[in-house]
């Protein structure tokens, strides 16, 4: 089995989970940024020793609570491959509205030469108004009611991006009109002509996968037709199996099947400690914090009442929820085994991606988790970490 892991990028933070503190209150300044950084090299050193096949990392700006406070992935990816062997390093997610498409498609193609084809390319659209609306672009969220017509040109600018990257990438020499972007722009002089095209420096060496998280009913059709793999969290079980054969079912109709599993993506989220009692214990604040802090961007909003009715929006589950619906696997080594067992089965599950970066996980303790998962859950699971060859490619690195 293909096993990822995912960080959040959260600085440290020993009171995770005090009811008395909610998430704005909290304040962090650059030193705690800063060992952050120090904790994630430390972390790809391990995934790297025990066979993770990709670290991935999320992008997000301005956040001054202390959650996820790394701004650029490719950047801090780069960097994590000159420390590492053969860890990938992805992004999950680079959020395309942010970004202008062309300097975006340079910064990766740079990073993946330099690293000899060890990036993965992950795209979103964004959640945080407080980061789209601050670098030039808008978002629907919870802080702005979902509103239709941010949500109707969010998705304009990001599927009109994606359009750009992959041009730029597959062509020497290209030109893009759309409704937002026009490359290169009308008659601009160059040396007694004008530039009647574009070739981006440097383009990649290798084909480049393109992941994306599929969460609305829009995304679960433009993922699989764009040729995208897929990638999901955070479902209950039959949202999540439905969501998951969609894409299998678009792939068919394309003309271009896929076998059971592949290029779908589950992230779990996970505790793992010696006993049921002590995972549960454990793991509550890193639960608590994470849920109170994404709650308002209905993050949570697929879990279910007792009676099996849709939870409200901004639902912020309880530990026990989560592990009863199975939606996060917080438990016994057993107890994960059942757990991950339970999706494998479901979903004929090829590519796992952990998440054990919950706020208040120490340095020590996550290098605990990764040697956990790898040498006493996966075994159980009659699994073993089966790692991609690299590309054939000479790194920079």
């Amino acid at each position: 089995m293909r096993v990822d892991t995912n960080f959040f990028c959260t600085v440290p933070m020993p009171d995770a989970g005090d009811p008395a503190i909610t998430p704005t209150s909290r304040r962090y300044g650059n030193d705690a940024v800063i060992e952050c950084y120090r904790n994630l090299v430390e972390w790809s050193r391990t995934a790297d020793s025990l066979g993770y096949d990709t670290m991935w990392l999320t992008e997000h700006h301005f956040q001054y609570e202390g959650y996820e406070v790394l701004p650029n992935l490719v950047m801090f990816g780069q960097h994590l491959a000159g420390q590492t062997k053969n860890l990938r390093l992805g992004q999950m997610f680079n959020v395309i509205p942010q970004w202008h498409p062309l300097r975006l498609a340079e910064d990766f193609a740079l990073a993946d030469i330099i690293t000899g084809g060890r990036m993965e390319f992950g795209v979103g659209r964004g959640t945080v108004p407080r980061e789209a609306w601050s670098l030039g672009t808008v978002v629907a969220s919870g802080d702005n009611a979902m509103s239709a017509e941010h949500d109707r040109l969010n998705r304009e600018i990001f599927e009109e991006s994606i359009e750009v990257i992959k041009t730029a990438w597959a062509n020497e020499r290209f030109s893009f009109r759309g409704k937002h972007f026009v490359f290169p722009p009308d008659d601009i002089p160059d040396r007694g002509s004008y530039v009647d095209d574009l070739t981006l420096i440097p383009r990649p060496e290798r084909h480049v996968d393109v992941y994306q998280p599929v969460t609305s009913p829009e995304t679960i059709e433009y993922v699989p037709r764009a040729g995208h793999k897929a990638v999901y969290w955070l479902q209950n079980p039959d949202s999540q199996k439905q969501k998951w054969d969609r894409y299998a079912e678009i792939r068919e109709e394309m003309g271009q099947p896929v076998a059971p599993g592949d290029d779908r993506m589950l992230v779990m989220n996970m505790h793992i400690g010696k006993t049921r009692e002590a995972a549960m214990r454990k793991g509550k604040p890193g639960h608590d914090e994470f849920c109170n802090f994404l709650a308002p961007y209905g993050r949570f909003s697929s879990y279910r009442n007792p009676d099996g009715s849709k939870v409200a929006f901004n639902h912020c589950p309880t530990v026990q929820e989560s592990v009863d619906q199975k939606i996060q696997a917080i438990g016994s080594v057993d107890d994960v085994v059942e757990n991950i067992g339970f999706w494998k089965e479901l979903l004929d599950l090829k590519h796992l991606c952990i998440f054990f970066d919950f706020p208040g996980i120490t340095r020590e303790e996550m290098n605990e988790q990764m040697h956990l998962f790898a040498e006493e859950v996966l075994p159980q699971l009659g699994e073993t970490m089966t790692r991609r060859p690299l590309p054939n490619l000479s790194p920079l690195i």
